[in-house]
């Protein structure tokens, strides 16, 4: 505690009398000051105890000792000291009376005790306080460090930091949810602040805000930002019932700054963590499941040991730049052009360990860089390879819509406590997550919001940026997203190709999520869509259609009818309302334009799929 009257009238040396103000003397003394002005108010600050001999006041004059006094009650001081003796025998009535009707406490100062011995007794309690202050910063620095090292985590260290502020802590991640209080019961009184935290998490770091100040029975909320990138990765909460004092401030600063080392890792565990995923996802890929297993160890948790799917997310522009880079460079056909092509330029992001209070993602920010090499890894059907990022390559940022779907993961994996292995870069990015869990939630979730976005008037883009797709925002905005069906480990392979599959299917279909199971549960007929295939049944169709527009037969329609009746002459003529010979001689003829026969079952299904796509 700050030095206060109470302990200075206490200070055996200097033999202080109290005259007025008798239940005011707990109030803390910030400073001594001795000033013989008739108006000292201007050269003060509040908080001090004025001493002062009355060599220029007429202290027995109770009007001039009224507004004397009341501008020192007005202005902030804490207390009188009058020294007795000097200019008067003893204390005059007139200031007494003064003091006592603005309750200000008013100490006599006997003559042998020099106003500079009360200086330094205020300064020496104040230099003590803060020592003890400082003291007590160290010892809660040490105590929350533990508590960060804890299985526990940032959980056990905001249990700390309210035991040592004596109030409640709680951390918001990078949504603004709430992923941790303390004590239990202040998860409430923290839901009240969610918004504030989002306006603060925005700002750039380091930020705070007292959004509540302790009155009418109220604490006082301070928020805290937490990270040391230009965006918040969290935001702490802290309540008390007062302004934090000296102790409590370095309690606070302390929990940030632990918070912020368990969320912002250093560069070279990053890059060894990015490595990793990428090694841990090739050998997947390979086949090489326990290997994969052997090297992931317990940073995957559990993830490796139960069903897993496999997400593969693009956004427009990356699609188009991958387009382009395969017919600019022809050669690299077999790794960077491949469908089942996943190019890792981030680090794995969220890694979850199980307890639910893990740092929200380790994916680097900042300026893309050109994609990283690839290496084929295996085949998985005829003229199909399967890539990954070579181990040497040095992962890009990611931006744009993936960025913010990367985010959505990770966070809602940490909140989860359940482990996610991310690989993105600037052009893709592909996830590995368990069946049934948080991140493949939110995949869904994010999705759903780009389209809601997409339904709004002003056809606003998605979260964190990411637009949808048919909707009204920059296509550069827009972000497909592939999900393979459940897989075991050996079958990883398999669950990426599927993913890759349903992106294709989502970028066709223009929808931002498709999962494999709806494709294969679907119908073929909306992949007929595509502009490629619309050109081949132009093609395919043209002499007949030429043939008709000549006046010379109905060939489209009785090729129709025949394929639609699975080559029943009776019941196809019928359908024309024509004899069954005349039927059979048009699809003679059907056979010498186009030079291919109809016995041929791939012939047929070109065929009807040409029908189907042309209308």
């Amino acid at each position: 505690m700050p030095p206060t009257l109470a302990t200075l009238v206490q200070h055996s040396a200097l033999r202080l009398s109290v005259l007025a103000g008798q239940d005011r003397l707990d109030t803390p003394v910030r400073w001594a000051h001795a000033s013989e002005l008739a108006d000292p108010t201007p050269y003060l600050d509040g908080g001090e105890l004025l001493l002062v001999t009355a060599l220029k006041l007429d202290a027995e004059d109770a009007e001039a000792m009224r507004g004397y006094v009341r501008q020192l009650a007005d202005k902030g001081v804490v207390g009188l000291g009058f020294a007795a003796g000097v200019n008067y025998e003893k204390v005059p009535e007139a200031l007494v009376d003064a003091c006592r009707r603005v309750d200000l406490p008013l100490l006599e100062v006997p003559r042998r005790t020099p106003f500079i011995a009360i200086s330094k007794a205020v300064s020496a309690a104040i230099a003590a306080e803060q020592y003890r202050a400082v003291t007590a910063g160290f010892d809660a620095q040490r105590e929350m460090t533990r508590a960060a090292l804890s299985q526990e985590g940032p959980a056990a260290l905001l249990a700390k930091l309210a035991s040592e502020v004596d109030g409640w802590a709680a951390l918001y991640d990078a949504s603004g949810a709430v992923v941790a209080t303390a004590p239990t019961w202040a998860v409430r009184r923290a839901a009240r602040f969610i918004g504030d935290a989002e306006r603060l998490r925005d700002r750039p770091a380091p930020a705070s805000a007292v959004v509540s100040e302790a009155e009418a029975g109220d604490d006082r909320v301070e928020l805290q930002s937490v990270g040391s990138g230009r965006r918040a990765k969290a935001v702490l909460a802290v309540g008390t019932a007062a302004p934090l004092g000296t102790a409590e401030r370095y309690a606070v600063h302390s929990a940030i700054a632990l918070l912020t080392l368990t969320m912002e890792r250093s560069r070279a565990l990053q890059e060894a963590e990015q490595r990793l995923g990428a090694a841990v996802m090739r050998m997947l890929l390979s086949g090489e499941a326990d290997h994969a297993r052997a090297v992931a160890g317990r940073l995957y948790g559990g993830l490796l040991d139960a069903p897993m799917r496999v997400i593969v997310a693009e956004p427009a522009s990356g699609a188009a730049a991958r387009y382009a880079n395969s017919h600019s460079h022809p050669h690299s056909a077999s790794s960077s052009n491949s469908p089942n092509s996943a190019r890792s330029s981030g680090g794995t992001g969220g890694t979850g360990t199980g307890t639910g209070t893990g740092a929200v993602g380790s994916r680097q920010r900042g300026a893309a860089s050109a994609p990283p090499a690839l290496v084929t890894l295996a085949e998985t059907g005829p003229g199909v390879s399967v890539s990954v990022p070579a181990p040497e390559a040095v992962p890009s940022a990611l931006a744009g819509p993936l960025d913010g779907l990367a985010d959505a993961i990770e966070t809602a994996a940490a909140r989860s406590g359940e482990a996610v292995l991310v690989i993105p870069d600037g052009t893709r990015l592909v996830v590995l997550a368990a069946d049934g869990g948080a991140a493949v939630t939110a995949c869904a979730q994010y999705a759903a919001a780009c389209v809601d976005a997409a339904t709004e008037p002003n056809g606003a883009g998605g979260p964190s940026g990411a637009g949808s797709a048919g909707g009204q925002g920059s296509q550069e905005d827009v972000a497909f997203i592939g999900v393979s069906a459940p897989a075991g480990l050996p079958a990883v392979a398999v669950a990426f190709k599927q993913a890759d599959q349903a992106l294709s299917v989502a970028r066709r279909r223009g929808v931002p999520l498709v999962e494999h199971e709806d494709v294969a549960a679907g119908s073929v007929l909306p992949l007929l869509a595509d502009d490629a295939v619309r050109a081949f049944a132009d093609g395919l169709l043209r002499s007949l259609r030429e043939h008709d527009a000549n006046g010379r037969g109905d060939l489209v329609a009785s090729l129709r009818a025949w394929l639609s009746r699975h080559g029943q002459w009776d019941a196809a003529a019928a359908d024309l309302g024509v004899h069954r010979h005349t039927l059979r001689y048009r699809m003679r003829r059907v056979e010498e334009i186009l030079g291919r026969s109809l016995d041929d079952p791939d012939v047929r299904m070109e065929l009807w799929l040409a029908l189907k796509a042309t209308g």
